[in-house]
């Protein structure tokens, strides 16, 4: 988090409850609520087993089992959730449909019906995607009030569940729907695009691979946030979250578009090896975007937000994040 974003004055919450905690944007986002909110009772709900984050509470928990999800919830009566926990790969909701309907439908509306009874006038963050917009991303700049056209699984289930958690959650309560266009950064998993660049790229620094990187359409064009970016949005909107109408949906967006190419040339100047580029059938999606551009200036207005970071910042700090991840495998 930016020391402007640490410097933003909060809303005062007593109890925080985060799901998906110890997921890639989960780390980042239980640091920035540690700074921003070091005296509220901090809970990441996460699965049984995962290490817990330093000042947070942990709590077992799956949003598949409606008993579990009560009790938690009613023991904890939190007055901020932010909801992250998903099946969050689009690329795998082709082949585990059921699955990301399952955890990203009917997850998020266990939680939410245990809100209505136990939280009810609480701040609910949901974290969804504009992946929402699907088709509709060809029509130009992408705003709140675009009609959503989703194309996989993965994005309709997030659609799904942003209509749910309006209709379920009381008045009482505040909803703030989150759609992120692509962040990237350190902790990101290989599933996704760049992180898979950048962790091919420094095994091939390692002498581990051979110096060819293996990609799928690299002509798609994205805006690409870094996630501390990001974080620092959901923070700014967490801080004026009770100001806000009852139902507010944010599109987050750095309002710079770049395609997958332009960021892999990048990557081969910032590279200590060079590599030739070789496509792969297999990282080539059903169902793409090719283009996909948002100013966010519905964000903007409200909290002032903007990126902090250049993305050749981002792309170094990803770069290095894979680098010590190999220096500290065994060997």
């Amino acid at each position: 988090m930016t020391e402007e974003a640490a410097s933003i004055p909060a809303g005062r919450f007593e109890r925080i409850l985060v799901t998906g905690g110890s997921g890639f944007v989960g780390r980042h986002l239980l640091e920035g609520l540690a700074r921003a909110y070091p005296d509220a009772q901090r809970m990441s709900l996460a699965r049984a087993g995962e290490a817990p984050a330093p000042g947070w509470i942990p709590k077992a928990f799956d949003l598949l089992d409606p008993a579990t999800v009560e009790a938690t919830i009613a023991e904890a009566r939190p007055d901020l959730v932010i909801h992250l926990a998903a099946q969050s790969s689009a690329a795998k909701s082709f082949t585990a449909a059921e699955e990301t309907w399952r955890v990203n439908f009917i997850g998020s509306c266990n939680l939410a019906a245990a809100l209505a009874r136990h939280a009810a006038e609480a701040v609910v963050m949901f974290a969804s995607t504009a992946d929402v917009y699907g088709s509709s991303l060809g029509e130009g700049a992408a705003q709140e009030t675009m009609i959503p056209r989703p194309l996989n699984a993965y994005a309709r289930s997030k659609l799904a569940a942003e209509a749910m958690l309006a209709d379920v959650l009381p008045q009482t309560a505040r909803l703030i729907v989150a759609r992120p266009f692509s962040h990237i950064g350190p902790g990101q998993d290989k599933r996704f695009a760049v992180a898979s660049f950048a962790a091919q790229i420094v095994e091939i620094e390692n002498g581990h691979a051979e110096p060819r990187l293996s990609v799928g359409d690299l002509s798609v064009q994205r805006d690409f946030s870094d996630v501390r970016d990001v974080i620092d949005a959901y923070l700014r909107l967490i801080a004026i979250a009770r100001d806000l109408p009852a139902r507010n949906v944010f599109d987050i967006a750095s309002g710079e578009t770049r395609s997958l190419a332009s960021l892999v040339e990048r990557m081969r100047t910032l590279a200590r090896r060079d590599f030739e580029i070789v496509v792969d059938p297999q990282r080539l999606r059903p169902a793409d975007i090719p283009f996909a551009h948002c100013a966010a200036a519905k964000l903007r207005a409200a909290t002032g937000w903007r990126p902090q970071r250049t993305i050749d910042e981002t792309l170094v700090t990803l770069l290095d994040y894979w680098r010590a991840v190999a220096a500290e495998a065994p060997k």
